[in-house]
């Protein structure tokens, strides 16, 4: 599949999703054509200014009405909740983990700049980074229910409220991270290094989610902005690990896979 017959072919699926959503009487783009954009953008994983580019070079006989860069950007942020639509629901078991992302240097801490920051400084994978957290809810076939984000330096018991909201809905398999001295919801399953070997499932996300998405390291300055990117990249990883269908091997698992599509 070529790069042009998998935009035509995102196009399609995202506007069979958003057939209920009318285009405002003086908007010049069509939600369905922002939305795809914005899951390009989200697995291009470049940053806005190169994705800009990419887009009004190559894309702009298949979206004309492509708005100016800083305009294109403040929409998906102001139109992030349509991406919602992406989200899986939830089964009786599910996992969840945080993702650090780093948006500055650590080298660069003590910088002085005029530049809003919402990076803090906090440990991801046994080394300091400045940057903030991604947590993210899987249901038992590795598809995201939801998603929530929190300064680097936020212990990830900050969660809970999210977890609390699926009560009596799924029982949720977290780390040690999410156990707090007391006051855990009662649909949190703390596990230990080594046990329950269903949570293996959040390193084939978070590998595709580095790899594909590159969402290691942005650069995003404002939340409003870091949000909207996230939340189109949780509906991007949706739709295409379920590109071809969910597939099972002879094993029973469910095998996701998402590389074919990386830009």
């Amino acid at each position: 599949m070529t790069t042009l017959d998998f935009v035509i072919e995102l196009f399609i699926r995202v506007d069979d999703a958003m057939k209920d959503v009318r285009k405002h009487s003086q908007a010049k783009f069509y939600p369905s054509e922002l939305v795809t954009l914005a899951l390009l953008y989200a697995i291009k994983g470049d940053g806005g200014r190169a994705f800009w580019r990419w887009a009004d070079r190559d894309l702009r006989a298949f979206f004309p009405g492509l708005p100016e860069r800083t305009r294109f950007f403040r929409l998906l942020a102001t139109h992030q909740d349509w991406a919602d639509r992406f989200l899986a629901e939830p089964t009786v078991l599910s996992v969840m983990d945080s993702y650090g992302i780093e948006l500055l240097h650590p080298v660069r801490e003590r910088e002085k700049t005029q530049h809003p920051r919402i990076a803090t400084k906090g440990k991801s994978n046994y080394r300091w980074i400045l940057g903030a957290k991604y947590c993210f809810l899987l249901n038992q076939f590795g598809l995201i229910v939801c998603w929530d984000t929190a300064r680097e330096k936020d212990h990830d018991t900050i969660f809970h409220p999210m977890i609390a909201q699926f009560d009596k809905k799924t029982l949720i398999l977290a780390d040690m991270g999410f156990h707090a001295k007391e006051g855990d919801p009662s649909n949190l399953k703390v596990c230990k290094r080594g046990t329950w070997n269903d949570r293996m499932l959040v390193e084939t996300t978070l590998s595709m989610l580095t790899h594909v998405c590159h969402l290691k390291k942005l650069a995003h300055r404002t939340w409003q902005h870091l949000e909207a990117r996230l939340a189109f990249v949780s509906a991007a990883y949706n739709l295409l690990v379920q590109w071809n269908g969910l597939k099972i091997d002879s094993e029973h698992r469910i095998r996701l896979s998402m590389a074919e599509f990386a830009l």
